[in-house]
C-alpha cells in the first residue's frame, strides 16, 4: 500500500509541472501550436530514459522509488491523451499540416529525447 502512495503522491506532482509548463509555454508562444504538450512529452521522454537506464544498470533506484518516478512523476507528466486531442483539433479545424507537424515532431524528438536521456544517464553513471 505504501507503495501506491508514493506512486500517486508522485503522479500528483508530475501533474501540476505539466500543468504549470504548459500554462507558461502557451503564455509564451501562443495556443495555435501545442508547444506545451510538445514540451512535456519531449522532457519527459529525456527523463523517463534516464530514469529506466538508471533503473536498469544501478541500484541506485528502489523499486518502489523507480515506479514513483515513473509511473508516478512522468506518467503525470507525459501525456498522449492530449497529445491525441490537440492533433485532432488541429487537423479538424485548423490546419492538415500543422496536425501531421504535430505527429512528425512528437514521435521523431521524443525518441531521440528518450535515446539522449539514457546515453546521459549511461555518462553520469560512468563517471
Amino acid at each position: 500500500m505504501e507503495r501506491w502512495f508514493w506512486i500517486g503522491l508522485g503522479g500528483a506532482a508530475g501533474t501540476l509541472a505539466r500543468y504549470g509548463l504548459s500554462t507558461w509555454c502557451q503564455q509564451r508562444f501562443g495556443a495555435e501550436f501545442p508547444y506545451g504538450t510538445l514540451a512535456v512529452n519531449v522532457i519527459g521522454s529525456f527523463l523517463l530514459g534516464a530514469i529506466g537506464e538508471i533503473a536498469a544498470t544501478t541500484e541506485l533506484l528502489s523499486p518502489t522509488l523507480r515506479l514513483s518516478l515513473s509511473t508516478g512523476v512522468m506518467g503525470g507528466f507525459t501525456t498522449y491523451s492530449s497529445f491525441n486531442n490537440e492533433t485532432i483539433r488541429l487537423i479538424e479545424y485548423k490546419s492538415w499540416a500543422a496536425g501531421l507537424a504535430n505527429i512528425a515532431i512528437t514521435l521523431v524528438v521524443c525518441l531521440l529525447a528518450g535515446v539522449l536521456g539514457m546515453v546521459v544517464a549511461r555518462r553520469l553513471i560512468a563517471g
